[in-house]
C-alpha cells in the first residue's frame, strides 16, 4: 500500500484530498504547515508527496527543493497560483507535476495512480542485466538510474532521468512535445505540456557544455526535439 504525505495548511482541503486517496487504498499523511512537512519528507519514507506552495514556515518551493537534492521520491505540487513562471519553477526545482487549483480531487487521485504506476516500473527491474547507454562522454546506466558526463556523475530528478533516457534510445528521432508529454508524463488529456521544455533545459544543463550549441539534444524548430546520434 503507498504511502502519501500531504503538506497543505488549509485543513478542509487537505482533509478532501486525504478522504479521496484513502478511498482509493492509499496510506496517507498530512501536514499543515511548512516546516513539520519539510522533517516528515526527509526524515520518513513516502511513497508520494503532494505539496501546496502558500505555507506557513517554509514554502512549498523551498521543501521541494530541499527533498529533491536527496530524494526522488515523486512530487506532485498544487497551488492558486496560476502565472507560468510559478510552474515553470516549481518544475525546475524538481517537482514532477504541478495542479492549479480549484481541481477535481478525482483528477487528483488520476495523477496520482499515473505518478506511482510509472515510477513502480521505471524502478522494479533491479534483477535485470543493467542496460548502459553511451554516447560520445554520455553514459547512462538505464538500470541503476545513474548518469556520468564526461566521467563525472551527475545528479537528475525522475521525470529528467526519464526524459533524457527515452530520447537517447531513439537517437535521430524527432518528437514533438506532446509525444514527449504522453510518453514520459503517461497522461494525454491532463497536465501541461511546458512540463517538457522545462526539463529539457534543465538537462541541457546538466549534460552540455554548451546549453546555447546543445551536442546531445537538438530543438527541431517547429517540430520538437531529437536526441543527436
Amino acid at each position: 500500500m503507498s504511502k502519501i504525505l500531504i503538506v497543505e495548511d488549509e485543513e478542509a482541503i487537505a482533509d478532501l484530498e486525504r478522504d479521496y486517496l484513502e478511498l482509493s487504498g492509499f496510506t496517507v499523511e498530512v501536514a499543515n504547515d511548512g516546516d513539520t512537512g519539510l522533517q516528515k519528507a526527509l526524515n520518513e519514507d513516502y511513497d508520494l508527496l503532494i505539496l501546496d506552495l502558500m505555507l506557513p514556515g517554509t514554502d512549498g518551493f523551498d521543501i521541494c527543493r530541499q527533498v529533491r537534492d536527496v530524494k526522488n521520491t515523486p512530487i506532485v505540487m498544487v497551488s492558486a497560483k496560476k502565472d507560468d513562471i510559478d510552474k515553470i519553477r516549481g518544475l525546475g526545482l524538481g517537482a514532477d507535476d504541478y495542479m492549479t487549483k480549484p481541481f477535481s480531487p478525482s483528477e487528483l487521485v488520476a495523477r496520482v495512480k499515473a505518478h506511482l504506476a510509472r515510477y513502480d516500473r521505471l524502478t522494479g527491474s533491479a534483477a535485470e542485466k543493467n542496460k548502459v547507454i553511451e554516447i560520445r562522454g554520455l553514459k547512462i546506466d538505464t538500470t541503476a538510474r545513474r548518469v556520468w558526463v564526461n566521467g563525472e556523475e551527475r545528479t537528475f530528478t525522475t521525470k529528467e532521468f526519464d526524459l533524457l533516457t527515452f530520447l537517447a534510445s531513439h537517437p535521430n528521432h524527432v518528437y514533438s512535445k506532446e509525444e514527449l508529454f504522453r510518453e514520459i508524463w503517461d497522461m494525454e488529456s491532463i497536465g501541461d505540456i511546458a512540463t517538457v521544455t522545462v526539463h529539457i533545459k534543465k538537462i541541457r544543463e546538466k549534460v552540455e557544455v554548451d546549453t546555447s550549441n546543445p551536442q546531445y539534444i537538438e530543438t527541431i524548430w517547429g517540430v520538437g526535439y531529437r536526441f543527436k546520434m
